[in-house]
């Protein structure tokens, strides 16, 4: 049930979007809070080749080579990359551990389409990955229960999808149907001594219409099943959903939706949405979002005990939750800035949470914040962003969520010079955690991009990380890089 994010390598991400509160109406149960949606490249209209390669601080080398074509009637996108490290000491050095954790993966992707002159178009995805990863040990009684250890783990994952979108009705009905596969073999080692290993699958299968009933009024509806399996066990959960959306007058939008999901262990749950965005004027957005949420636990979480536990947690149940969302948005009248403020509260019931070698469930927790941010063009060629989040988290007792600060804020000054000469200069803060050994204490680092485009062909871009070289924690016990910088190039024929 959990996701490596590092293997995702950025060589293959065309864009992140980011959706605010509830999303599970059509993005299923686990989207209780919000999606962030991380969408890979596909090929561009035409011919073209890219290699690129990088290296850096802790003898880090990063290469990998793409290939692209697309005509009116078929596309197609091949990438490889490779990543070594020999990385830093994941248990803090601080505390006397040196002893490296190096990382290694390796990702081969391909995609592809093609479109018919009905309209419909067949599109089909794979990517794989191989990767090695050092770690360090359980240690009782030290800073964060964690010191060196010679231990390592080793993942290989494979996911495929396959995408059918075929119009009816002059194109008023657009259907999409999707198949996709996944599958996961880890294997951990202590000493070049296999201690633990686990291999799963889930399978998922989708229909989505979305019925444009005349210009102020669609309907989106469809079904979805998303199979699990992993050693010996197996969960399936069957899923129902529909979205209207009315433009009741060019700026007024309301939308409504509702999900049933009907998991094979738990009983059948039913949630729902409503979101309303209001434009008085080009220079002002109103928007509010209400919602229910729903989480199953996964296969691990109902399977998985160690330490002080003699068996898993039987009585586990699924994660409820209700949130809504206010948030404004102004465009100053020069058109150089826009300003947001948000406001968010969310309640969950049976929070699933890891405690003394099983999960268990905390009865209840509430979060709620405050998000501003502001972005201002200065010049041409000098902009900023600024955000920063007041979080209050907290459980049922009034005790503090662990892992979530109060304050965090992010600052941006980014530069652009003749089109050739791009950059930014970064400054990241968070504020002071609740960990469940202890406290981690508030730290901020600043961090420098720079990008050079020499011709059409070749492009130089380097970054350097933490210049003050900051000494930090972002979990107890566990450390992070002082300054360390990374020199690429791309090049494209």
């Amino acid at each position: 049930g959990g996701y490596d994010f590092s293997r995702i390598d950025p060589s293959n991400i065309e864009q992140i979007e980011v959706l605010r509160g509830p999303q599970s109406t059509l993005w299923g149960t686990d989207a209780m809070g919000g999606v962030i949606n991380i969408i890979t490249k596909t090929a561009k209209k035409g011919s073209n080749k890219k290699l690129f390669s990088q290296i850096g601080s802790f003898n880090t080398l990063r290469g990998g080579a793409e290939f692209n074509k697309a005509t009116d009637k078929y596309n197609y996108r091949l990438a490889a990359t490779n990543i070594s490290s020999d990385g830093i000491s994941k248990a803090d050095r601080i505390n006397g551990n040196d002893e490296k954790d190096g990382y290694d993966a390796k990702t081969m992707s391909a995609s592809g389409g093609m479109k018919f002159i009905n309209g419909s178009q067949l599109r089909t995805s794979i990517l794989w990955t191989d990767a090695k990863s050092d770690f360090d040990s359980f240690v009782f009684g030290a800073q964060g229960n964690i010191g060196d250890g010679n231990e390592y783990s080793k993942s290989e994952e494979i996911t495929a999808n396959v995408k059918f979108l075929f119009p009816l009705f002059e194109g008023k009905l657009e259907n999409t149907l999707l198949a996709g596969s996944s599958e996961i073999e880890r294997e951990s080692f202590n000493a070049g001594i296999p201690s633990f290993s686990s291999k799963g699958s889930r399978n998922t299968f989708q229909y989505q219409s979305t019925f444009k009933i005349n210009q102020n009024n669609r309907l989106a509806f469809g079904a979805d099943q998303e199979k699990s399996k992993s050693n010996g066990e197996d969960i399936t959960i069957n899923g129902l959903f529909a979205l209207y959306e009315l433009h009741a007058f060019d700026s007024l939008v309301i939308n409504a939706g509702l999900r049933r999901d009907d998991h094979d262990r738990y009983s059948a749950v039913t949630t729902g949405r409503l979101s309303i965005a209001y434009n008085p004027n080009d220079k002002i957005t109103l928007y509010a979002s209400w919602g229910e949420g729903f989480k199953s636990p996964t296969i691990f979480q109902t399977t998985f005990f160690c330490c002080d536990a003699t068996s898993p947690n039987s009585d586990l149940k699924p994660e409820n939750s209700e949130s809504f969302n206010i948030n404004l948005t102004y465009q100053t009248l020069d058109m150089r800035g826009k300003f947001s403020l948000t406001y968010f509260d969310q309640d969950t019931e049976n929070l699933i949470n890891y405690s003394s070698g099983s999960y268990e469930n905390i009865a209840t927790a509430n979060t709620t914040g405050v998000e501003i941010e502001s972005n201002y063009r200065f010049t041409n060629w000098l902009s900023s962003n600024l955000n920063y989040t007041h979080l209050n988290a907290k459980d049922g007792t009034g005790a503090g969520l662990v892992r979530v600060p109060k304050h965090s804020a992010n600052l941006t000054i980014s530069f652009m010079i003749k089109d050739r000469l791009n950059g930014s200069i970064r400054f990241k803060y968070n504020g002071k955690e609740q960990d469940p050994n202890g406290f981690v204490d508030s730290w901020s680092r600043i961090d420098l991009t720079s990008n050079y485009t020499m011709n059409e062909s070749l492009e130089i871009y380097a970054r350097i990380e933490n210049i003050f070289d900051t000494q930090y924690q972002q979990i107890l016990g566990y450390g992070t890089p002082g300054i360390s910088g990374h020199l690429g190039a791309r090049f494209s024929f």
